[in-house]
């Protein structure tokens, strides 16, 4: 399935309560993993220590980041919709998330998305997407929330 296409806020509105489409899967690494944990100075060993992850880690291995995971939600947005006619696009907040289960190293994630309101802010489109991070072969989610962007139309 292809992006979706959006081109102005009336199309935007007609997908309020509807998917709005998935992603691809993404692998998450252990060297993404590294270099999350050098960015952001998080070196907890349950994320970069290998060998001490698999023999004291719950998990058996090494898991990702819950913010590396928070982080790919914009990588894979711009998998599910490409949004045309904008002047410009603000990353507006995240609402009510909450993790449901650690991302294994070399696990495979994608989101799946809902438009869940879009409100006319004087001309902004404020838009919030219900979104989920599956892994792939789990049945618990790693995360789950709303995500809310602003976009000006032109």
């Amino acid at each position: 399935m292809g992006k979706l296409v959006i081109n102005s806020y009336e199309e935007f509105e007609e997908f309020v309560g509807r998917e709005l489409g998935t992603s691809d899967y993404h692998k998450i690494t252990q060297e993404q993993i590294n270099k999350f944990a050098d960015a952001t100075l998080d070196y907890q060993w349950i994320h970069v220590d290998e060998e001490r992850a698999k023999k004291e880690g719950p998990f058996g291995a090494t898991i990702a980041h819950g913010y590396l995971s928070v982080s790919l939600l914009a990588y894979l947005w711009y998998q599910v919709i490409e949004v045309n006619n904008v002047a410009m696009l603000v990353n507006y907040g995240i609402e009510s998330m909450r993790f449901g289960q650690a991302v294994v190293v070399n696990s495979e994630v994608r989101i799946v998305t809902k438009l869940k309101a879009i409100t006319n802010l004087r001309g902004i489109a404020k838009t919030e997407v219900e979104v989920v991070l599956e892994i792939k072969g789990s049945k618990k989610n790693a995360l789950k929330g709303v995500i809310v962007f602003l976009y000006q139309f032109k």
